[in-house]
């Protein structure tokens, strides 16, 4: 089955708008049972055609290059409610943060926390929610090798040196756990719920260079993951959603290349003023070792 790689925020989008998807994708993840999801209205541009000598496309790419200088993150929020292992039912904030390039770590931070800055008008209540976060990665963390991993808290006494088992409403609230899924590390290992989940991102099997298309080669043994290939195989089909597919890798190549430019610009600005640096600070050598010799010149002249 021919389906679309869904690392594209196009096709990510698409695939997450489906309600049971998004439940089989944030469900598997966090190995519980969602009973319902209510998705956040998002804030999404896309060029549907991409005309560079159009003002508006001129403008879509200047802003795009600002953002890519800085961070380029694409953000889903859903509300969802899970049953406990205890039966009990509870209402949770899922942030999912989808980068398909190398981001700074210091520039995420800063975005996290304007992200968390902007008042928050999912519910009604104005009582927080607990939140997990999900990270979607389109790039390697050098030092993990895992595909997906798992980030979570744990409750201490420092002084009796345990683990508290009890749990509380204003921690929980304050801190969150934390999902990292590396698309790039994902294999062909098809044995567990998740193993199928994270199939679908696996990048291999693109049917050409373009890696925006490619062949899912397993055998499909659910109705969760059915609707998922299903999703993904129209979005990698259908003419219409295809050139949308295509015209945001033509947007991002148009943005790689002139912020790669810049870059280079950057690198070579950096470069000439690490040089000038360099020479004054051996001018200052320099004068410093004529002064030595001066004075030594001038003690000599004194005896």
């Amino acid at each position: 089955m021919i389906i679309a790689n869904p690392i594209y925020d196009v096709v990510f989008k698409r695939m997450m708008e489906n309600e049971r998807v998004a439940k089989f994708f944030i469900g598997t993840l966090l190995d519980q049972t969602i009973e319902s999801i209510e998705v956040k209205q998002q804030e999404f541009t896309f060029m549907k055609h991409l005309d560079l000598d159009d003002p508006k496309v001129q403008e879509f790419v200047a802003k795009k290059i600002n953002e890519r200088l800085l961070i380029n993150v694409m953000r889903l929020d859903f509300v969802a409610t899970i049953k406990t292992d205890t039966g009990e039912y509870k209402k949770i904030l899922i942030e999912i943060q989808k980068a398909k390039h190398q981001i700074d770590l210091m520039r995420f931070r800063n975005y996290l926390a304007e992200q968390y800055k902007r008042e928050d008008k999912i519910l009604e209540t104005a009582a927080p929610l607990p939140i997990t976060t999900i990270y979607v990665l389109g790039f390697n963390l050098s030092e993990i090798t895992s595909p997906c991993i798992k980030v979570e808290r744990q409750y201490k006494d420092l002084i009796e040196q345990k683990v508290i088992n009890e749990k509380s409403d204003f921690v929980e609230k304050l801190t969150h756990d934390s999902y990292v899924v590396q698309v790039n590390r994902i294999t062909n290992r098809f044995q567990t719920r998740l193993d199928k989940m994270l199939s679908v991102f696996e990048q291999n099997h693109f049917t050409d260079e373009k890696e925006i298309v490619k062949v899912f080669e397993h055998q499909i043994d659910s109705e969760d993951l059915k609707l998922t290939t299903s999703i993904l195989h129209h979005a990698g089909t259908d003419p219409k959603d295809r050139k949308e597919l295509e015209d945001e890798q033509e947007a991002w190549r148009t943005i790689d290349a002139l912020t790669g430019n810049i870059r280079h610009k950057t690198d070579q600005l950096l470069q000439i003023i690490s040089e000038k640096e360099q020479a004054l600070i051996d001018k200052d050598k320099e004068n410093e070792a004529l002064k030595q010799q001066i004075a030594l010149l001038m003690n000599k002249k004194d005896k």
